[in-house]
């Protein structure tokens, strides 16, 4: 019963936060109403800031609360480069290892053993190739960053290679929207409008496709060299 008391936990924090309503804090709009607050009170508490910024980024990360992209963005928005970058980085890196983590105590071995033959396939090419198919997840967006989080734990991926590929894998994402973020104040003075568009546009999501795409070859040399054999 043990193994599953971190999960309760998680959880229940996941009702609370849900229910209380206190994820709509993390949006833009509110960013925009809130944004002179928080700036003058980074100013008088400059080393408090950075902490309690990666102490909440962690928190929604482990937690999978909707508005990643937005404490990215703030993270821009407070920070210069390249800390903006490496606070989100580590943060996000350290909050989906703990879910990882409880998710692979918790529910790792019952789902394995339940697993059918797709299931299990999946899990082999994992077991083989963790590192690449963790970098094509991480840069290429095709999947929601908690699923992301929480699939590897069902397939056996190693914890070190967890964490270096989603440290790297996240880190060019990272720096586009933390970029964005560090134009926000500019936005807000001449109240020009703002879309998430206009960060994600075409061009950025070909860049990751092709970052994902390159993280895919040695498996794919591979698959070529078997089947010439």
């Amino acid at each position: 019963m043990r193994r599953f008391l971190p999960l309760l936990f998680i959880l229940a924090a996941m009702a609370i936060l849900y229910f209380s309503g206190a994820y709509r804090y993390f949006s833009f709009e509110a960013l925009k109403v809130y944004h002179l607050e928080i700036k003058t009170f980074q100013i008088a508490h400059p080393v408090v800031v950075p902490v309690l910024y990666i102490f909440i980024y962690v928190l929604a990360t482990a937690l999978s609360v909707p508005g990643a992209i937005f404490l990215t963005l703030l993270g821009g928005y407070l920070f210069p480069q390249p800390f903006s970058t490496i606070y989100v980085v580590f943060s996000a890196t350290c909050g989906a290892t703990i879910i990882f983590l409880i998710a692979r105590s918790a529910l790792g071995d019952s789902l394995q053993k339940k697993a059918g033959p797709f299931l299990k396939k999946m899990r082999a090419g994992f077991e083989k190739n963790a590192a690449n198919y963790m970098l094509f997840l991480r840069f290429v967006p095709l999947f929601p960053f908690w699923l992301v989080n929480v699939a590897p734990a069902f397939f056996k991926v190693p914890l070190r290679t967890y964490i270096w590929t989603t440290f790297v894998g996240i880190a060019p994402g990272s720096f586009v929207f933390t970029l964005a973020g560090g134009g926000l104040e500019r936005i807000f003075d001449s109240n020009e409008p703002f879309s998430m568009a206009t960060i994600f546009n075409f061009e950025m999501r070909i860049a990751l496709t092709l970052l994902g795409l390159l993280a895919l070859t040695p498996i794919l040399i591979k698959k070529w060299r078997k089947s010439h054999d």
